[in-house]
This record gives C-alpha cells, sequence and structure tokens, in this order.
C-alpha cells in the first residue's frame, strides 16, 4: 500500500516539469499568435489609423481601437501607435481615450478565444466560456458607461493632464522585462518583427508601405574610431573622427525566405494555433489528473474560499492585487487571463474568484505600459504617460462602477448567462465573438461615419429596446404579477424571435447536409458488407440529433422549458 502510495507521489511529482513545460509553450504560443495577426494585418492597422480626422468622433476612435486591436492581438502595439500620433501632434490626448478604450475591449477577444477549444466537455465550455466572457462584459459595461461621461465631462483627460503637470517627469530606464526574458528566447528564434513600420504608416510615412514587418537587420553598433592625420603643410597633427556601423543579420526562422508578410503570417497563424490548442488540451488533462480527489478539494476551498467575518469583503480585493501581480510579472493581461480559463473549466477556480482577478489583470497591464511610458524618449515621454493615465484611469473607474457593490456586478450575471448559452447551442460562441468583435463595430463605425443624428436615431431606440427586454425578463421570472398578461411571457411572439432554436435547426440540418455529403463521397462499402444491429443497437442509433451534432444539446425544447430525452421519454425542467 504504502509503495503504491510512493510510486503515485513520484508520479504526480514528475507531472510538475511537463506541467511547466506545456505552459511555457502555451505562453510562447500567444506571442507567435499575435506576430501572426500582426504580419496579416498590421499594415491595414497602420491605414485605419492614418485617417485621424474619424478621430473627433469618440464612437469612431472607439471602434478604431477594437478593430485594431482585434487585427494585431495586442494592446501595447495599438497603445503605441496612439502614444506616436499624440507626441507627434496628429492626434490630441481626448481623441486617443476613446481608442484606449477600444483596445481594452479588443484585447479580451483572446482569452474568449482559447476558451474554445475546451468545446469537447459542455460543462468545462459552459464555466470556461462564461470565465471568458466576464473580461469582454465588464469592458463593454465599462465604456458604455464611461465613454459619453469622457464625451461630456472630459474627467480622463483632465485628471492625467493634472497627473502629469505636477510631477516633473524625466526619461528613466526600461520597464524590467521578467516572463520575456524567458519566452523571448524562442519567440525571437521563430519570427522578429519591426513594429516602426506600422506606426510609421499610422503617421503617414508612406515609404514604410512597401517595407515588410519581418526584421532582416537585428543588432546596430555604432563604434567611434578616433584617427590621427597629418596635412602636408602643417607638421602639427589632425585628429580626425570616424563612425562605424556595424549591423548584424537575424536568424529567425523566416529572415529572407521570400516570403510575404502574408504567407508568413499565415504560416504562423496556423502552426501557433495548432501548439496553443496541443498545449491547452494536454494541460486541462494534466491538471485533471492532478487535481483530483483531496487535492482538488483542498486548493478550491483555498482559492474560492473568503475571510472569516467581518473581513470576507477584503477576499475580492486582494484578488484583484494578486490578479494585477501576476499580470505584471507576465507582461500581458491576455497571458494571464487565458492561463487561467483552464483552471475556471475544469472547476478550480469560480467566476466569483475570476472576476476580481482578471480585474486585477486590467490594472497590471496599464502599470506595465506605464513603466513603459517612463521609459519612452523625451519628445514623446508626457503623451505616453499621459495616454497610459488614462488607461489606468479608465480600468479604475470602471473597478468603481462594477465590483464593490455585489449588486453591481452585473459582468457575472452576464458571462453565466453567455456560458448557458454557449452549453446549449456550441455554435453560440463563434456567433458572439465575430458579432461582439467584427459585425457589431463595424456596424457602429459605419453609422457613425454617417453622422452623429445617424447614430443616435439608430443606437437609441436599439439601446432602449434592449434594456426594456431584460427588464421584462427579469420581471417575468421573478414577479410576473406586476406585469399585464400579454407581457408575462413571449409565447406568443413566433419562436424566432425568443429562442435561438429554429436558427439551431438551420445550423443543425447545414452540418448534416454537409457531413452526409462528404461520407457519401469516400464511403465505398456497399450495404452487404455491413456488419447487422442487433435491435437494442438500432435503437442507440436513433438517439437524439442533439447527442449526433455537436451543435445541439437537446432533441426537443419545449416552450415551457422542459427538455425531453427521446430515448426514455423522461423529461426533466431547465
Amino acid at each position: 500500500m504504502m509503495g503504491m502510495m510512493g510510486k503515485h507521489i513520484f508520479i504526480n511529482i514528475c507531472k510538475i516539469p511537463l506541467l511547466l513545460f506545456l505552459l511555457y509553450m502555451f505562453i510562447c504560443s500567444l506571442d507567435i499568435l499575435s506576430s501572426a495577426f500582426q504580419l496579416a494585418g498590421g499594415k491595414v492597422a497602420g491605414d485605419i489609423f492614418k485617417n485621424n480626422k474619424v478621430f473627433s468622433n469618440p464612437v469612431a476612435g472607439l471602434v478604431v481601437g477594437i478593430l485594431v486591436t482585434v487585427l494585431v492581438q495586442s494592446s501595447s502595439t495599438s497603445t503605441s501607435i496612439v502614444v506616436s500620433l499624440v507626441s507627434s501632434g496628429l492626434l490630441d490626448v481626448g481623441s486617443a481615450i476613446p481608442i484606449i478604450m477600444g483596445s481594452n475591449i479588443g484585447t479580451s477577444v483572446t482569452n474568449t478565444i482559447v476558451a474554445l477549444m475546451q468545446a469537447g466537455e459542455r460543462e468545462e465550455f459552459k464555466r470556461a466560456f462564461a470565465g471568458a466572457t466576464v473580461h469582454d462584459c465588464f469592458n463593454w459595461l465599462s465604456v458604455l458607461v464611461l465613454l459619453p461621461l469622457e464625451a461630456v465631462t472630459g474627467v480622463m483627460r483632465l485628471a492625467s493632464e493634472a497627473v502629469v503637470e505636477s510631477f516633473n517627469i524625466v526619461t528613466g530606464e526600461d520597464g524590467p522585462e521578467l516572463l520575456k526574458v524567458i519566452t523571448e528566447p524562442l519567440t525571437k528564434s521563430i519570427i522578429q518583427l519591426d513594429k516602426t513600420v506600422i506606426v510609421g504608416i499610422a503617421t503617414g510615412q508612406e515609404v514604410l508601405r512597401n517595407k515588410s514587418l519581418i526584421k532582416v537587420w537585428c543588432q546596430t553598433r555604432i563604434t567611434i574610431q578616433e584617427n590621427v592625420s597629418f596635412a602636408h603643410s602643417e607638421a602639427s597633427a589632425v585628429p580626425t573622427t570616424s563612425l562605424h556601423m556595424n549591423a548584424e543579420k537575424c536568424t529567425h526562422l523566416f529572415v529572407e525566405t521570400g516570403l510575404s508578410d502574408l504567407a508568413v503570417g499565415l504560416i504562423l497563424l496556423s502552426s501557433s494555433l495548432l501548439v496553443l490548442c496541443t498545449c491547452l488540451l494536454l494541460l486541462v488533462k494534466l491538471l485533471n489528473s492532478l487535481l483530483q480527489g483531496q487535492v482538488a478539494k483542498a486548493i478550491q476551498k483555498i482559492i474560492n474560499t473568503d475571510f472569516p467575518f467581518p473581513f470576507g469583503w477584503l477576499t475580492g480585493y486582494l484578488a484583484i492585487l494578486v490578479g494585477a501581480g501576476m499580470t505584471f510579472v507576465v507582461q500581458s493581461s491576455s497571458v494571464f487571463t487565458s492561463a487561467i480559463t483552464p483552471l475556471i473549466g475544469i472547476g478550480v477556480i469560480s467566476i466569483e474568484r475570476a472576476y476580481p482577478l482578471t480585474l486585477g489583470s486590467n490594472i497590471g497591464t496599464t502599470t506595465t505600459a506605464i513603466l513603459a511610458a517612463l521609459a519612452s524618449p523625451g519628445d514623446k515621454l508626457a503623451a505616453a504617460f499621459q495616454v497610459a493615465l488614462c488607461h489606468f484611469i479608465f480600468n479604475i473607474l470602471g473597478i468603481l462602477l462594477w465590483y464593490p457593490v455585489p449588486l453591481s456586478r452585473l459582468p457575472i450575471r452576464m458571462a453565466r448567462f453567455l456560458g448557458e448559452q454557449t452549453a446549449k447551442y456550441r455554435w453560440f460562441a463563434v456567433l458572439y465573438l465575430i458579432l461582439c468583435f467584427l459585425l457589431l463595430p463595424s456596424i457602429v463605425f459605419a453609422l457613425s461615419m454617417a453622422g452623429w443624428q445617424a447614430l443616435l436615431g439608430i443606437c437609441v431606440p436599439c439601446v432602449a429596446l434592449l434594456l426594456c427586454i431584460v427588464v421584462v425578463n427579469r420581471l417575468q421570472l421573478q414577479k410576473p404579477h406586476l406585469l399585464p398578461g400579454w407581457l408575462q411571457t413571449w409565447d406568443h411572439l413566433p419562436l424566432w424571435m425568443h429562442s435561438l432554436k429554429p436558427l439551431d435547426t438551420i445550423i443543425t440540418r447545414v452540418t448534416l447536409c454537409c457531413r452526409k455529403a462528404r461520407n457519401s463521397d469516400q464511403s465505398r462499402t456497399s450495404p452487404e458488407d455491413l456488419p447487422q444491429l442487433t435491435e437494442y443497437e438500432a435503437e442507440k442509433n436513433h438517439a437524439p440529433l442533439a447527442q449526433n451534432c455537436p451543435t445541439l444539446i437537446y432533441d426537443y425544447e419545449t416552450e415551457t422549458g422542459a427538455v425531453f430525452d427521446s430515448l426514455d421519454g423522461k423529461s426533466s425542467r431547465l
């Protein structure tokens, strides 16, 4: 017995280095994924920023911040472009603030993509997607409140100006690299980018448009050599100084391959996604094998338990500090939130604890940005520091809005709802990503370009209608007697107006048709060669459609909310 226990402990100890290696590869693959997106869409992002007259409209600035950050998968890249535009006088700080808000939203798409990798297990997917989207919900709600407030009062601009003017800020050394010291040897051996190309295109330097983002010359050393020459007419020696520049060629995989930026970007995108998915799946399996039985219960209890009364309210604020500290160490909020997403999926971290950790990661990434701003050259120092401060103030105000009072923690309830929908209809996760990070921002951007009258005329009624629907839904669940009879249920409306079931049916039919067409092309076996099924096996093959197709859970969804299992005829209430 003792021998088996010792063997089990030894195996678990041996799994820890493998766990650290997978985590290392996971973080490196996120870095390569960001580089791939920059290669594929970096110049497009620069072109978007080039038309800086658009940014006089705060809504357009917000949407540009979202789209550019989604394109390059890096809020630090989009922020550096904004800093360059502000320091060069092409953009004022007031117009830069909505772009910073948009970059805060765009950077949360990474951990949402990571959550898709856990779609194999329904309950894990439900928890992981809810834990990932709580970041999105917080950012969207904060923008809905703070963007109009900033447009009317300029509170963040004025506060950041007061801080910049009250401190005698001087250019400092570069901020600490920390985790990048470990990851850069691998990532730099694969690809290195010249991000000044994107910034140059954004600031109107057309000469950089045909330059590749792939870095060829990595290190340039300037040596000063003093020579002594003798003139013919004078006996005295004349000292001369000469400068010698020695450039070293990069040694990464894609230096001078002859491939275009788009081709390299697509290669890196596919390979990094493959490594990312593999590492994530292995991480989840390894964590599940390590966190079993009493060990899992003990860890869950330590992470998710509050302090004893009356200090229980301090637990969340401690989690915010932990999230900020961990993000400062890994130098990226995307890396931190993506790393805890699998832990949320397997149930080690609850969404109530993940929420303050995510808020802390928002603070941590702005702290890193402030340190980076303090290392800027003298001509860009004030602009970089003020933009970083605006980002910090935005996140602090967002936390004050959506965390201190338990009733105000709407992002948790919104994320839970999204998690339930993705568990029921798995295609909803992809629809959510496309809608929230591409379609909706693009539509709002187009409306803002048409003028504020068109924007308000369409968006205000839509938002008001959405708020009314939310309020009615809450009353239907909690106090239906306060509503008139025709509002106590949505059953009198067409099914497509209050359920995703019709859309799910269409997607399922398309999926099944594609699968059937593929199977008919690949199948070469005659019916006589197939094994005969027993009556029990034939009945099993007539399982509900939801069990045959990954886009569904249930076979039948009644209007009253009951779900029927077509195998045994029993029903259960949702």
